[in-house]
């Protein structure tokens, strides 16, 4: 990567990393009240559909149709027409969030029915609260993601990521201030005011300054202003790819609903820790790179370019996230009791999600690279091509989930998510080295190679600490195991020649330099 996409890269995933640290207290401020009872499970398929419009109007398919447009546009020295090309985006996202918002709150039995048919009816009506309550935050969420595109386009990528913090903050409030008088479906309601509050609070940091590089925004919905056409040009396909994905999730919440309580939210906390190397490494490059693969797709030499930014990000996102697959699968279950095991979250709940984590963890390199490789198809005006590769592997995710879960429970469908998104990563990058020519050569793949080898010497040598460290402790257990593994695969990977290694030895030093 060129120093400035590294620099931008960094910033997002230390934004990222922000938002998922604060998340993970969330999350065991949750299990401790929660654990994996009926009421967890409420909260998780309440949080479903609206997580689905964010997505679907949101971050992902707005910076992907708005952001190449707007940055065309400022590139061509005319902001005039950047700045009415936001305000016609800002205005047409505040109406559609606004409608999908009354429409999700009159519609929530109906949600409810199709997201979680297998709850019994008090489950049932606790979800229908829970979602009225929750789904106006939504259309909050879209807006903060408008927010996104334009400080990501003006290369301001730290406080984007980093305001979903607050979104987890007020619900640890929340959780803190009430959680000791109020238990199961009472204290689900007072977290749904949380969601909430936060989804404010989080459009509401972003907002000064996202107006103030656009230049001022005045509300006009318009479809006539210059940019606004290519947009949803752009959009359309996007979110129709988006929601192909986002059935995928919510059919894994269907068929959890269908087996015994806990599923769902064994689902829940195992997304937790595998979108956390997807966010901090794969959204981290595929986030900061799209602005510049725009930029390179309108430029002279513009696949060659293109090929050694994709080539360049795959080589990142592999060496940091490939040893988390590894490590989740074989010492998963140490983190998941150290995040976890307290207050109603127990040693067989800890079972459970270690072994959904392991079952996730087989399409992690999947779900990271795919990101990376969809960013490359939208610089080239191509939106298409990733929904046609998303369709066929969410159909391919449904029949294997359901073949799975019969003998694995949840784990199986956590393992026929990750086998679909190997295949959806794979016949995306296929799809786009038709386009621009070998994306990946033999460096790229010897890389790879080495780091899948340093990955398994790595997790030998952290099972080793695991067994020595067992008589110390929960906590004694999972920092060893943790710490060997890291600093084994540093070691080794610095040893093989990988320069993601060198590079970060480097970063260590400075920090570590009096």
């Amino acid at each position: 990567m060129t120093r400035s996409a590294g620099r931008s890269a960094a910033l997002v995933a230390a934004g990222i990393f922000v938002s998922r640290l604060v998340g993970f207290v969330r999350e065991r401020v949750f299990a401790h009240y929660f654990g994996n009872s009926a009421a967890a499970d409420a909260v998780r398929a309440a949080l479903k559909i609206p997580n689905l419009i964010r997505n679907l109007l949101g971050e992902g398919t707005l910076s992907a149709s708005f952001i190449p447009v707007y940055a065309r546009l400022l590139e061509s020295d005319d902001p005039k027409a950047a700045r009415a090309l936001a305000g016609a985006v800002a205005s047409i996202l505040l109406i559609a969030s606004a409608a999908a918002a009354l429409l999700g709150i009159a519609l929530a039995p109906a949600i409810t029915a199709i997201v979680a048919p297998g709850f019994d009816p008090e489950q049932r009506r606790l979800t229908v609260t829970l979602v009225r309550i929750i789904f106006p935050g939504s259309g909050l969420l879209v807006l903060a993601a408008w927010c996104l595109g334009i400080l990501n386009t003006h290369r301001r990528f730290f406080l984007p990521y980093a305001a979903p913090a607050l979104w987890n903050v007020t619900q640890i409030a929340v959780l803190v201030a009430v959680g000791a008088r109020f238990a199961g479906g009472d204290l689900a309601v007072w977290l749904a005011w949380g969601v909430l509050a936060g989804s404010l609070l989080q459009l509401v940091v972003q907002v000064p300054q996202a107006v103030r590089l656009a230049g001022g925004v005045a509300f006009h919905p318009s479809f006539q202003v210059s940019g606004v056409p290519d947009v949803l040009k752009a959009w359309t396909p996007v979110v129709i790819g988006a929601g192909v994905a986002q059935i995928s999730s919510l059919v894994d919440t269907q068929l959890a609903s269908l087996l015994p309580t806990g599923a769902v939210a064994s689902l829940g906390y195992a997304q937790l820790l595998t979108n956390l190397p997807i966010a901090l490494f794969g959204v981290s490059v595929a986030a900061s790179s799209l602005p510049e693969l725009a930029r390179d797709a309108a430029g002279a030499q513009a696949q060659e370019a293109l090929r050694a930014r994709l080539s360049e990000g795959f080589r990142r996102i592999v060496y940091f996230v490939l040893p988390c697959a590894v490590a989740f699968a074989v010492i998963g279950r140490p983190l998941v009791r150290l995040l976890f095991e307290t207050g109603r979250f127990g040693t067989e709940d800890v079972a459970l999600v270690s072994g959904v984590l392991a079952a996730y963890s087989v399409g992690l390199v999947g779900w990271a690279t795919v990101k990376l490789f969809a960013s490359g198809f939208y610089a080239l005006g191509d939106t298409r091509t990733p929904v046609v590769t998303a369709a066929s592997s969410v159909v391919l995710s449904v029949v294997l989930s359901y073949i799975l879960m019969q003998r694995l429970g949840p784990a199986g469908i956590g393992l026929g998510a990750g086998i679909a998104a190997l295949f959806n990563t794979t016949m995306q990058l296929v799809q786009l080295q038709r386009r621009i020519g070998r994306v990946l050569g033999p460096a790229d793949w010897r890389a790879a190679g080495r780091v899948a080898a340093a990955s398994v010497v790595s997790v030998l040598a952290a099972l080793g600490a695991a067994l020595v460290s067992a008589p110390a402790g929960m906590v004694a257990t999972a920092l060893a195991t943790w710490a060997v593994f890291g600093a084994a695969y540093l070691g080794i990977t610095n040893l093989l020649g990988h320069p993601e290694a060198a590079t970060l030895l480097r970063v260590l030093a400075r920090r570590t330099a009096p």
